[in-house]
């Protein structure tokens, strides 16, 4: 419950982001999923602190001299 409360603004601005802003720029990411889902489903499943973690490292490494292709967020490790 706690980590619902946590991540919600998170969720809410990415899909701020996501909703308005996205269709006003062009289409850039090179990774799929996209970095917004890549960030949700990071939140999502490992929380607020290495789900953030996760998603900062994947939109920093998202731009032209970076990687690309099909790069899915990691299982949890129990």
């Amino acid at each position: 419950m706690l980590k619902k409360i946590v991540i919600a603004p998170l969720l809410l601005l990415i899909y701020f982001y996501k909703i308005v802003l996205s269709p006003l720029l062009p289409a850039s990411c090179r990774f799929q999923p996209t970095c917004s889902v890549y960030f949700i489903e990071a939140l999502k499943i490992h929380g607020p602190f290495y789900g953030f973690y996760l998603g900062v490292k994947r939109i920093a490494s998202c731009h032209p001299w970076g990687k690309s292709g099909y790069d899915p967020v990691p299982e949890k490790k129990c």
